[in-house]
């Protein structure tokens, strides 16, 4: 086996999405042998730094007879968590750290087709870390080609819905690629085994104090699960919530926010225009400062299971009431509820992970023709958690005053309603004479 810690070359490209470095590449130690289970040449892993994915490297080295090569998505989860990567990295015995800015790629090409598509899973998710992993996944397919990588592998568990997310990407882009998923393997049951491992290998443990929620953070939201919260019965303790203040320790004050919107999707705040990441990062500290956007739910898993889990999504929330209260002045009644229907099967597919499926891709296309002339502004009230409509404009409204108005006007004739009436309820009236024997 190839030592965890032999000498190996180790570069972190920071790139964007679109921008693609040439990336140098080392041997480290003795790779042309097979492993414990089987042979690799390379592997790229999605890898945080944290203790799961810092063990992995060298399990995968032992197990596969591989390189490893580390991927990180800066998908918005802070500077912190990117902070130290290169020297765990290498210290792990990865050959080499990639690492991407995807942050205005995750918006506009996941977040926003969601937002246009109103996708909301189970009546209160917005989907945060659902919409994070594909952008992620396909940037590690990318990675792979850059290498010259044969396998991916990632740190997901086999009880949660993130493998399903990250496999099915994989598939969808490259077939041909292994994907190797050790926590469906390996021996390792737990945080102390995992400790086990990483002294055994040499593998300095990660020396921040471990979290007794679990979490996942990107630029759209922030997610908590375990510990107490693993009994729904228990309200959750506000020492927990890290995006956004209590609702009743927010200002006494509202704050009214004009969104700008077109096509469905937002690209202003009061009248600003600001790229997609950072319109929302300045509307989740808006929100965060009046305690909006805090879920509290109880999820069906793609898996089987029921998980209960606690979300700050402020700026998603702002966002999402925006866009929303626009299409009452846009969209027919018809096509909001076909629109209504069509967007609960699009937030199943991704939660599920099928976002590069067929189907979600007609859908998104029917969203973008009925979202064209979504256009406009609207004015929210933020106060005390809350968010509430103040104004809508839109050039494309089918709102007409002269028609809505209780007064009588030259379009609509009140006398032609009788008529209609008529019409309309004869289905009840020749049901109403059958029964009555009529």
């Amino acid at each position: 086996m190839a030592s965890a810690r032999g000498p190996c070359a180790i570069r972190c490209a920071m790139a964007t999405g679109k921008e693609q470095g040439a990336i140098s590449t080392a041997s480290s130690g003795d790779q042309t042998k097979g492993g414990l289970r089987g042979k690799l040449n390379k592997v790229v892993l999605a890898y945080s730094g944290g203790l799961d994915t810092s063990v992995i490297v060298p399990w995968l080295r032992e197990n596969y007879g591989c390189e490893v090569v580390c991927f990180t998505a800066d998908v918005g989860q802070g500077a912190i968590e990117l902070e130290g990567l290169e020297k765990k990295a290498k210290a792990s015995g990865a050959c080499q750290l990639v690492v991407k800015d995807l942050k205005e790629e995750f918006v506009s090409e996941y977040i926003y087709p969601c937002l246009r598509a109103g996708a909301v899973y189970e009546r209160k998710y917005l989907l945060g870390t659902s919409m994070a992993r594909p952008v992620i996944a396909k940037a590690m397919v990318d990675v792979a080609k850059e290498v010259g990588a044969d396998a991916v592998a990632h740190g997901c568990t086999g009880k949660g819905n993130d493998q399903v997310r990250f496999e099915l990407t994989f598939y969808a882009l490259n077939p041909e690629l292994k994907v190797v998923a050790p926590w469906r393997e390996w021996d390792i049951t737990g945080r102390e085994d995992a400790i086990e491992y990483a002294k055994k290998h040499n593998v300095p443990v990660p020396v921040s104090k471990k979290s007794i929620y679990s979490r996942d953070r990107n630029l759209w939201h922030l997610s908590h699960e375990g510990d107490i919260l693993e009994d729904p019965a228990n309200e959750p303790k506000e020492d927990m919530y890290m995006m956004s203040i209590a609702p009743e320790n927010a200002p006494s004050k509202p704050e009214y926010l004009e969104i700008g919107i077109i096509a469905g999707v937002p690209v202003s705040i009061n009248g600003r225009d600001l790229s997609p990441a950072s319109l929302l990062a300045e509307l989740n500290e808006i929100g965060g400062k009046h305690g909006i956007g805090r879920i509290d739910m109880v999820e069906n898993r793609l898996v089987g299971m029921k998980s209960r889990g606690v979300y700050e999504t402020p700026g998603g929330t702002i966002m999402a009431a925006a866009v929303r209260e626009l299409e009452s002045l846009t969209l027919d009644r018809e096509t909001m509820q076909w629109k209504d229907i069509i967007a609960l099967k699009y937030a199943e597919l991704v939660y599920a992970g099928r976002w590069f499926d067929p189907l979600r891709q007609s859908f998104d296309a029917f969203m973008e023709k009925v979202t064209a002339t979504t256009t406009g502004s609207v004015t929210l009230k933020l106060y005390k958690g809350s968010v509430n409509v103040a104004s809508r404009k839109s050039p494309y409204s089918l709102y007409r005053e002269d028609i809505s108005s209780f007064e009588n006007g030259e379009i609509y004739n009140q006398a032609d309603a009788e008529g209609f009436i008529r019409l309309y309820g004869l289905p009840t009236r020749v049901r109403a004479m059958l029964e009555k024997g009529i």
